[in-house]
Order: C-alpha cells, then sequence, then structure tokens
C-alpha cells in the first residue's frame, strides 16, 4: 500500500470508528448518528435540546419529538445566528418595481390579507452525520427539521402592490441577521419569479405564536418544499432583478453535483454543481426510539412522520424484520395539506425475544421512495440524505 492511501485509509477508518460504526470506505452512507444527548442548558424560549454550538446556537430536535404533525415552537431545531429589533424593523421592495416600498411589522399585519401554510421546515444538511468520509458541516443527526403552521402575508401580494416591470426575472432575499464571524459573507439567496407561487409567505407568526427569536424574529420567508438555506430569516430586503448575481451561498455553499444522482467520490469532485433547492422523499420514527426495550408479545404502536417536497405522501412502508418484509402502515387524513407532514402508525405484537430492527420507507405520489441509507450516494455537503429511517430495540 502506497503511504498516502495507507493515510487516507487510516483517516477514513478513525472518522467511521468515531461515528460508532464499522469500517467505511470513502465515499459511503450509513444511518445518521442517533445516540446524541440532550443538553441541560436551554436557550430563550426552547426546551433543551440537542446542542452543537452556543454561539451561533445549532439545536437539534431529539428522535421522539417526531410523532406529532406540529413541531412546538420550544422544540423547533434552530440553524440561527442574531435577531432585530421589531420597533423599528421595515422591509424593503426594491429594484425592478415600479413603486418601491417600505414596510414596517405592524403594516404586514393590519394592511394585507392574512393567510396560513402548514409546511417542513427541514435543514439541507439534516442526517449529515450519515456520510462518510465526513462532510463538510454541522454533523446533524436527523433532527434538523421541524413543521409548522405559518402565518404571515403572500409574497404575490406585496410584489403586486410594487408592480413588476416588464424585465423582471430574479428576486434576492436578504436577512438583517449578523454572522458569527467577520469573515462569513452575507447570507442572501436568489431565486426565479417562476419559482414562486401563493403558497409562498412572508411569516411572522408559528403556530399561533410569534416568531421565536431563534426561528427568524420578526420575519422570514416560508417557502414550501424547499430546504430552509433558502427560508430566509429576519428578512429586511427583497430586490427584483433582470438578471443572476453571483453570491457565496448560491455559487459556493449549499450545492450538490450536477447530475442525475447529485453524487461525487471523495477524490474526484463533481466539475459542475448546481443550488439544493426541493426536498426529497423522507420519513422517521418518533416511537420507539433507539434502545427502547418493549416486552414480548405486548401491544406496540410504531409512530411517525413522512414528508417531501409537495407532490404528497402516498404510504409509509413499515419493516419490523430489518427489511426483509414490507407492510403499509395507516396515514393520518393529510388535512394541514401537502406540505406538511404525514402522520403514520403501525400496530404490531413482537414476537421473538432478542434485537429487533424497525424500518420506515416512505413513497410519494410520483413514486418517488426513500433507498436503503446504503444506496444513498455521496456528496462532500452532505445535502439532502435521505436513507431509510431504523431504530433497534430489544424485545424482552
Amino acid at each position: 500500500m502506497k503511504r498516502r492511501d495507507f493515510f487516507k485509509k487510516t483517516a477514513i477508518t478513525a472518522g467511521a470508528m468515531s461515528l460508532g460504526s464499522s469500517i467505511l470506505e470513502a465515499g459511503e452512507t450509513h444511518q445518521p448518528i442517533d445516540n446524541r444527548k440532550i443538553s441541560t442548558h436551554t436557550f430563550p424560549e426552547k426546551r433543551p435540546l440537542i446542542t452543537y454550538s452556543d454561539r451561533p446556537p445549532l439545536l437539534e430536535t431529539p428522535r421522539d419529538v417526531f410523532t406529532s404533525v406540529l413541531t412546538p415552537n420550544d422544540q423547533f431545531f434552530v440553524r440561527w445566528h442574531m435577531p432585530n429589533n421589531p420597533d423599528t424593523y421595515t422591509i424593503t421592495i426594491d429594484g425592478l418595481v415600479n413603486k418601491e416600498l417600505k414596510i414596517s411589522l405592524n403594516d404586514l399585519k393590519t394592511k394585507y390579507h392574512q393567510v396560513e401554510v402548514t409546511a417542513v421546515l427541514q435543514c439541507g444538511g439534516n442526517s449529515r452525520s450519515a456520510f462518510t468520509p465526513i462532510a463538510g458541516g454541522i454533523q446533524w443527526g436527523n433532527g434538523a427539521m421541524g413543521c409548522a403552521t405559518w402565518k404571515g402575508v403572500r409574497l404575490r401580494d406585496i410584489l403586486d402592490q410594487a408592480g413588476l416591470k416588464k424585465d423582471a426575472k430574479w428576486i434576492g432575499f436578504n436577512g438583517s441577521e449578523e454572522t458569527a464571524y467577520y469573515e462569513t459573507p452575507s447570507f442572501v439567496r436568489e431565486l426565479e419569479l417562476d419559482e414562486l407561487d401563493e403558497h409562498v409567505i412572508l411569516a411572522y407568526e408559528m403556530n399561533g405564536e410569534d416568531l421565536p427569536y431563534l426561528n427568524g424574529y420578526p420575519l422570514r420567508l416560508v417557502l414550501p418544499g424547499y430546504y430552509s438555506d433558502s427560508w430566509i430569516k429576519m428578512l429586511s430586503k427583497i430586490t427584483v432583478t433582470n438578471k443572476y448575481k453571483s453570491l457565496f451561498f448560491m455559487d459556493v455553499a449549499y450545492r450538490v453535483p450536477d447530475n442525475e444522482c447529485e453524487c461525487e467520490e471523495p477524490d474526484n469532485r463533481a466539475k459542475t454543481t448546481k443550488p439544493i433547492k426541493k426536498m426529497n422523499v423522507k420519513s422517521i420514527i418518533g416511537y420507539p426510539t433507539s434502545n427502547t426495550q418493549l416486552n414480548h408479545k405486548s401491544h406496540v404502536v410504531i409512530r411517525g412522520l413522512a414528508w417531501d417536497d409537495g407532490h404528497g405522501i402516498q404510504d409509509v412502508m413499515v419493516s419490523v424484520d430489518g427489511g426483509k418484509t414490507w407492510d403499509k402502515a395507516i396515514l393520518d387524513d393529510g388535512k394541514l395539506g401537502r406540505y406538511a407532514y404525514r402522520a403514520f402508525r403501525f400496530p404490531f405484537k413482537p414476537k421473538k425475544y432478542g434485537e429487533l430492527t424497525i424500518m420506515t420507507k416512505a413513497i410519494n405520489r410520483i413514486g418517488q421512495e426513500q433507498p436503503f441509507a446504503k444506496d444513498v450516494k455521496w456528496n462532500h455537503g452532505g445535502y439532502k440524505f435521505n436513507g431509510i429511517d431504523e431504530v433497534k430495540v430489544k424485545i424482552v
């Protein structure tokens, strides 16, 4: 073995061992880390959560929260920097518009038609700890996500008031949050105007309350079906243009290989990439959690959640024999809409003693389904992991 290959292999092996898994080759995927402890410390408006950093706050929702379609605000994950002052807050709409607008938070609440949309907010790097070699970024487990009912004003209504000029094509969103480190570029995202529909709103409420400080207070963009990097927090400026503007968080960060599998090898990075946008189909088991002890022949109800980018969940399949056989779970009525979680349940009686592996696989209405974790392809950002979820329990 060549010297450089030896060191490369050693580094990969060490990384795999640190994840508590068997030795893995470069460019492989596996189940995300699922044994991190909940912190004993809390942040404003939050219960104790899994904590990765306190500056900026990086907080993950524990697995057992994911049995409810709506994630409580105080248990909602956090990817955050710094809030703004609502008393002086205004949002500006400028660029290729007939009338530049400056709108206060009170004006948004009182002078526009109010709407609600229930939608999943998920970090593009959720489950990043599933990638080996370790992908750059926060090594999230499965809980960098949540679902809420968001209330605010349709972006379309505001743009109609401003009036778009004929050559308007792109729209840029800029938040007023400040970065924790001065070298970090401002967080600005751009979307084409034809990507925006009636479900895109500027939200100031979350589950019937003002947005929590750590979830974008006082105003954030809600873009159902898209990963959270496009849901700009503390939204302060919307600029309409006729051409794409080069931006760090569009051209460098939050990108995946521009190929069919959106994948690459660690030692052969993709030469062309594209921004991550819409979520893929996924599910999570909320109960039982890993290492739970269940009684032999007891009545057990597996519960969890499934979601996608808005096509809608058709089925959730459950396996209680490690993926050998699959049966349909019972889905809720889906009354919260196509962008929300769908809750599922699956009753069964454990018939054998010992360790048992429970798996869930979501299938959406256009036939997309979750692959096994080992079949998800590697990318250097650790984005868009959607492997079949699993928990291991003990039957006693």
